[in-house]
């Protein structure tokens, strides 16, 4: 983690204290927010779903890898710092081992979050209104974007490490 965390040495850092919304469910900041210490709680239409005090966990990336508004809102827990990554779509092409970093914590998530469904799914097998978790499933798993990005030519493909 430390080999990411000085990959964004440099960029911007912000400190948030305790009850301040570092990102707001609704909203474009344009920004990637990487945890350097400190704790946060995130929320889903005002629910409290996660808190995590994991150096290097990144909050913004749905919003600025679709293009949109921010899903969820999050508030430091207890007094915070990240590193704020201006232009983040850029900065992870730029930036291979961050992107990949990224990634495994997105795929995490989605890891999470289908065994969450599954669990939910036995809990309450043969009762009619679970049904719909079937529906969820069959999306996350097989449900492919309308439309694909291929990435430039970078050094994602060669395996190298930035300068």
């Amino acid at each position: 983690m430390s080999a990411i965390l000085e990959l964004l040495r440099g960029h911007e850092v912000r400190r948030f204290d305790t009850g301040q919304v570092v990102i707001q469910q609704g909203e474009r900041s344009g920004l990637l927010y990487f945890l350097i210490e400190g704790a946060v709680e995130v929320l889903k239409d005002n629910v409290p779903v996660a808190t995590t005090s994991e150096l290097g966990v990144v909050f913004g990336e749905m919003a600025a890898l679709l293009g949109g508004d921010h899903t969820a809102t999050v508030r430091a827990a207890k007094p915070c710092d990240f590193y704020l990554v201006k232009n983040p779509r850029e900065f992870l092409q730029a930036t291979p081992p961050v992107c990949l970093h990224v990634c495994e914590l997105l795929a995490r998530r989605l890891d999470a979050l289908n065994k969450y469904l599954v669990d939910v799914k036995h809990q309450f097998e043969g009762h009619d209104h679970i049904g719909m978790v079937d529906e969820v499933l069959e999306t996350l798993l097989h449900r492919q974007p309308r439309t694909r990005i291929r990435p430039k030519e970078s050094t994602i493909r060669h395996g190298e490490l930035p300068d």
